[in-house]
């Protein structure tokens, strides 16, 4: 087994809790125990969202498995849809022992509320194509609702 190998193997679990002992991984690792891409790690740590990250004499990244935790944490408020900035203040408060919940709250119901309007705009949407759609013929004449709709001047 190489010593890349036996470091891997002594690193961070590929699912469920992070042992906080085990040792420090390489960007490759990291991206790969967090299920995000090395590019996206390199661009959330650009961003200041993963705090001071280790290298070693050679420059090289070491993630620590509060870093691969805090990856984690980035991509499932990115999977809930939360913007960047959203996602950096959730980070600072969940890093911040003295938070409040109010403050999480404030932040998810501002996010849940945006999601309901653009939910109900897309519903607007789909109602109005499926419409559209139905008086459609489909057939070989030139008329056509549908472009006629696109066409007309609101």
């Amino acid at each position: 087994m190489s010593a890349a190998h036996a470091s891997a193997a002594h690193a961070l679990p590929a699912h469920g809790a992070l042992d906080d002992n085990a040792m420090p991984v390489n960007i490759g690792e990291a991206a790969r125990l967090s299920g995000i891409s090395a590019r996206m790690v390199r661009h959330y740590e650009g961003l200041g969202l993963l705090g001071e990250v280790h290298r070693t004499d050679s420059g090289y990244r070491q993630y620590t498995p509060a870093d691969v935790h805090t990856l984690r944490f980035i991509k499932r408020s990115r999977e809930m849809g939360f913007s960047m900035e959203q996602v950096a203040e959730l980070v600072d408060l969940w890093h911040n022992r003295r938070r409040t919940s109010a403050s999480v709250k404030r932040i998810a119901q501002s996010h849940l509320e945006e999601l309901e309007r653009r939910i109900a705009a897309m519903q607007g949407m789909q109602r109005t194509l499926a419409h559209l759609v139905h008086c459609c013929q489909g057939d070989q004449r030139p008329d056509c609702p549908i472009l006629d709709d696109l066409a007309r001047v609101a």
